[in-house]
């Protein structure tokens, strides 16, 4: 009876003491997750602080981002302005230069006591003081350009358009490669086509390269570029291919920078037939026998083909036209004269009105005193004034 009461007890004792080791452990447990949450709510509330911080710094960037936007957009609108103020004032500039220019062009001139030109001139007329002189051989020399007509804009951006002298035809090259030359009958005809097509349609035994033909005396004249430069003669009448002859040109350069199409130009003058053709930097001017197609001379000009867009000749005298890369007002800076009757600093400066581009070709009809212009698809007539060379005729040494 007492062993069994006294075993009772210890098993009362460790029953207390199990539930005393279970419940320590519990609030261990308990002390541990009460101190996680502490932290993570700490981290929550440093979070919350953050966000709240940069939401705070993006509402500031924003605003900051539409003022600067704001203004951004005013000073534009007032750049703007400016811009449109200042293109105003150019053109009204560029009017007034164009208009003293046609009313007061430069006229050329050489004195005695600078200049002697070896020639057997004729004279005709003496000058004030006995010291200008002219002659009645062509000598012929650009002053200005009198008026400028834009006939209409057919075709593509470059092409040629020019009128044989003698026929009165006029004949379009559209674009930069083709076997096909349009023939119209006047230039009048031409301006009430409604397109190029309607013009008489001629093909050609092999394409045309470039914007550098001509057409002279019933005659086409056209380049084939192949392994070597070209030159074809094609009977515009009975429409055959009469000669053709290759230019003595190792490196095929084009004659303009701005016209990189354009390895040799090829002009019809007073004079006969006259080809253009570059050597690394220069320009260069050969004298061809139109009917033979040969080289009767060669000259190296002075003429650089950097930033040229086109040429054209007038009575032995080559004018090479300049431009800038965006296109700008066209200009002739620079002049040569095949027989040495002007130098560059004598001949008049000569600006062409702005135009829409640059000139892809120019082609003066000597009959007429008109040049035949192309530019970015407009077809323009420019009606040239022309004055005299002035020579300088030294008297023989008193005996």
């Amino acid at each position: 009876m007492k062993a069994g009461f006294f075993f009772s007890i210890i098993l009362s004792m460790l029953a207390q003491l199990s539930r005393a080791q279970n419940q320590y452990h519990y609030q261990t447990l308990m002390n541990y997750l009460e101190s996680r949450m502490a932290s993570v709510e700490e981290r929550i509330a440093s979070w919350n602080e953050q966000n709240s911080r940069y939401n705070s710094d993006l509402k500031k960037f924003r605003h900051q981002t539409v003022d600067l936007l704001e203004k951004l957009s005013k000073d534009y609108e007032k750049f703007r302005e400016d811009l449109e103020g200042a293109g105003v004032r150019v053109d009204r500039v560029e009017k007034e230069i164009d208009f003293i220019e046609t009313k007061n062009p430069p006229k050329p001139c050489v004195k005695a006591a600078d200049k002697m030109v070896e020639q057997e001139p004729v004279l005709t007329e003496r000058k004030k003081k006995d010291e200008f002189y002219e002659v009645s051989v062509c000598v012929d020399l650009v002053s200005n350009i009198q008026a400028m007509k834009i006939l209409k804009r057919l075709g593509s951006t470059k092409g040629v358009w020019t009128k044989d002298s003698r026929t009165a035809k006029v004949y379009i090259f559209n674009g930069t490669s083709e076997d096909t030359v349009y023939e119209f009958n006047s230039v009048k005809e031409f301006s009430a086509s409604s397109g190029i097509s309607k013009g008489k349609q001629i093909t050609l035994p092999s394409a045309w390269n470039g914007t550098g033909h001509a057409v002279y005396d019933g005659f086409l004249y056209y380049l084939t570029e192949r392994s070597e430069l070209q030159v074809n003669k094609f009977h515009l009448e009975n429409g055959s291919l009469v000669d053709s002859a290759v230019l003595p040109v190792q490196e095929q350069v084009s004659v303009y920078s701005l016209n990189p199409d354009t390895m040799v130009d090829l002009i019809a003058d007073e004079e006969g037939l006259w080809a253009l053709y570059a050597i690394e930097d220069t320009i260069n001017l050969a004298k061809m026998d139109s009917d033979t197609l040969d080289i009767e001379n060669m000259w190296e000009t002075s003429c650089s083909r950097i930033n040229a867009e086109a040429a054209f000749f007038v009575c032995g005298t080559l004018y090479v036209v300049y431009n800038t890369r965006p296109p700008s007002r066209s200009r002739v800076q620079c002049v040569f004269d095949v027989n040495d009757m002007v130098i560059p600093g004598e001949a008049p400066l000569l600006y062409f009105p702005r135009r829409f581009g640059a000139h892809s070709s120019l082609k003066y009809n000597p009959v007429e005193k008109i040049m035949y212009a192309w530019d970015d698809g407009y077809q323009i007539l420019y009606r040239m004034a022309l004055t005299k060379k002035l020579f300088t005729i030294v008297p023989p040494p008193e005996e």
